[in-house]
């Protein structure tokens, strides 16, 4: 190799930002390996390559004697006259080597500190075993189908989000696995859609999702007088809207988070009126009581909404009609009371119309409903 070739390996060593001596190490190394073959050799050789000049020098290793642990060589010369178009074409191929893995650990080194984050890609392939997201140029990420609602399905060249979960290294290309089930894109794409969030003013406080299906995000505000389930719904329900459109119709309620655990459960069986919450702090059990004509839509399809709840709140939910918790002995408070439903801190109304628009009306006295949503127990 001349002058000129090292200091042309010196140049993308930089741009590429790889260790240039790396490099030269493992030309050494290829070289040593494919003079040993090309001369046919049967003793172990050595190839140095001046770091100044490029000048290259292959020595046969004869042993000399010492141990078996430390055996001693002899260098003998065995320069070939070519020397430097072997070196050449072999450096050719480490350089392209070194770069490839230079560029997967750039790679991964991006990547592996985004696990948690959001991304935007290009579906390249899709099909029964895996989908193939462009995140950009050279980059890929891996959507399972474990990792996708059952509702979905994707076309070429569609752009989506999704959540990094796992960023580990292979042997060719490093693997960026992404989700679209995982509660975490809710709260990034709430981040995106809610600024007060992105801010830190609201805080997403839980996340429970069948995915496809229906979510339930809790929310609060860190600034009083602050409606965090509005700002989360927007203006006419627009930034619900958006994230409900990026999931693909996925329905989400919005719910007010509570520090008091019976206010907290009640609002999480949302949009069913409630009753009472009885909160059992020893075997952490909520039983929730509602009336005759809420029950249906408290439990929810095949038990969706009392899945949500007990799964946003962390109770184990039992929720009862009036007529049963009186047949079951239960004692009720009247709302207001300790154990029961405290009005709501913004005294508004918690329900949320089909528009996504919370309600605008105040709640009544020992309720979280106002009167016309009282007597519906449904959204409208």
């Amino acid at each position: 190799m001349s002058s000129e070739l090292m200091e042309a390996l010196r140049q993308l060593a930089r741009e590429k930002n790889i260790d240039e001596y790396e490099i030269l190490d493992r030309l050494e190394q290829q070289l040593a390996a494919t003079y040993r073959r090309i001369l046919d050799l049967e003793n172990d050789t050595r190839v140095t390559i001046d770091r100044e000049t490029g000048s290259i020098y292959v020595y046969e290793l004869i042993p000399i004697g010492g141990t078996e642990e430390e055996p001693e060589f002899e260098e003998k010369d065995i320069t070939p006259a070519d020397v430097s178009r072997i070196a050449a074409q072999a450096a050719k191929n480490v350089i392209m080597t070194s770069i490839r893995e230079a560029e997967r650990e750039k790679i991964y080194e991006e990547y592996s500190d985004r696990v948690g984050e959001s991304v935007t890609g290009t579906v390249q392939q899709s099909d029964s075993r895996y989908t193939l997201i462009k995140l950009r140029e050279g980059v890929e990420a891996l959507l399972p189908p474990t990792e996708q609602p059952p509702n979905e399905r994707y076309d070429h060249n569609q752009r989506i989000k999704a959540y990094i979960i796992e960023v580990r290294k292979t042997s060719t290309e490093p693997s960026i696995v992404v989700s679209r089930t995982h509660p975490g894109l809710i709260r990034r794409l709430f981040e995106l859609e809610v600024p007060e969030i992105y801010d830190g003013i609201v805080e997403i406080k839980s996340v429970a999702r069948e995915p496809g299906l229906r979510s339930k995000v809790a929310v609060s505000s860190r600034e009083s007088g602050l409606d965090p389930v509005g700002a989360c719904v927007g203006p006419k329900g627009s930034r619900v809207r958006m994230v409900v459109s990026e999931l693909r119709g996925e329905r989400i309620d919005v719910i007010p988070w509570a520090e008091d655990p019976s206010t907290y459960v009640a609002n999480s069986i949302s949009p069913a009126k409630v009753t009472t919450a009885l909160i059992d702090e020893n075997n952490h059990i909520a039983t929730v009581i509602v009336p005759e004509d809420q029950l249906s839509l408290a439990i929810g399809k095949e038990g969706q909404n009392a899945r949500l709840a007990a799964k946003l709140t962390g109770w184990r939910i039992d929720i009862k009609s009036q007529a049963q918790a009186a047949e079951a002995g239960i004692t009720t408070h009247a709302p207001g009371t300790e154990s029961g439903i405290e009005e709501e801190t913004d005294g508004r109304c918690v329900a949320v119309t089909s528009s996504g628009l919370r309600c605008r009306n105040k709640a009544r006295p020992g309720s979280v409903y106002c009167g016309v949503h009282e007597k519906e127990g449904t959204e409208t």
